[in-house]
């Protein structure tokens, strides 16, 4: 038999029809792929990869494998679930956006830790939406991505989003009241570009977007601090460097222990969209995803 590893990057390469989406998947640089692939090509003596303009595409032994490969793969993901559900200890795997993690979920951990000692929980918090059917992640906390018919869903939280900053800031000088205020407080920005999930949650978190919505024209978004990570803005924003738009549900702490505040009265808006736990059928029957999405349920608001 040939590699197992080459075998799986060449299914990831013929599902994706992309040597660089295979190798985001597989958590492997592109160049890696594709030696794993060459590697498979030379052992079976047949190409499976071909050129095709800019992009790739299969040859005619490549397009008759590549179902088989699928259904093997998915069929031994199966049985590694069924010889997991076996051992000696509970463990989850919960893949979550960093920011939600550690200003919302790491803080409540304890009373899941405390209902349940058995169980111990893993928190992937890589920046991208992993595939459940094809990754050792059981759970999912997702934020404005699409529905997958694939898997179950449950709504945690609807958002809102809400201009806040340190009471320090608010009180100034200068002083933060009203809306018209924003334009002589610094701005503190998330750049959101990078996020593979945030194509449709970008424009509720950019100044200019939100502040077109409000009808502040003239605002100056271009100053101001920016960060890739939500954290540290939500820290420059505690520490009184400026005004940052907030989502409700992760820094709902923050602003009922006062370390944040709402200077604008009525200033929070709902976005359409929110916070949502995913797990797939197969893995929504394992007991300890069925405690942990109970648990995680119940403690969450109602949206």
């Amino acid at each position: 038999m040939p590699s197992l590893n080459a075998l799986r990057a060449f299914e990831a390469v013929a599902r994706h029809h992309s040597y660089r989406a295979a190798a985001d998947e597989l958590n492997v640089t592109p160049a890696a792929v594709k030696q794993l692939v060459a590697k498979l090509e030379h052992s079976l003596g047949t190409t499976l990869v071909t050129r095709s303009g800019r992009g790739i595409a299969l040859t005619p032994a490549g397009t008759e494998a590549a179902p088989d490969l699928r259904s093997a793969m998915e069929r031994m993901r199966g049985a590694v679930q069924k010889l997991r559900a076996h051992r000696a200890d509970a463990r989850l795997i919960v893949t979550v956006e960093a920011s939600f993690a550690t200003t919302w979920l790491v803080p409540r951990l304890e009373d899941f830790r405390t209902r349940h000692p058995g169980i111990s929980v893993l928190i992937d918090s890589a920046q991208k939406i992993v595939d459940l059917t094809r990754s050792d992640a059981d759970v999912a906390i997702r934020y404005g991505v699409a529905p997958d018919p694939r898997l179950v869903t449950h709504r945690l939280f609807a958002d809102l989003v809400v201009p806040a900053c340190s009471p320090a800031r608010a009180a100034g000088p200068p002083a933060l009241s009203v809306l018209a205020d924003l334009g002589r407080a610094p701005l503190i920005h998330w750049d959101m570009a990078h996020l593979p999930w945030a194509t449709a949650t970008r424009t509720w978190f950019d100044w200019g977007a939100w502040g077109a919505r409000e009808g502040l024209h003239g605002l100056d978004t271009g100053a101001g601090l920016r960060f890739s990570d939500y954290g540290m803005a939500v820290q420059a924003a505690i520490s009184g460097q400026g005004v940052t738009l907030a989502s409700w549900p992760i820094l709902q702490d923050p602003l009922e222990a006062g370390l944040l505040v709402q200077p604008f009265a009525n200033s929070a808006r709902a976005t359409g969209i929110g916070y949502d736990l995913v797990t797939t059928p197969e893995a929504a029957q394992r007991p300890e995803v069925a405690a942990f999405t109970d648990w995680l349920r119940g403690i969450a608001e109602p949206g």
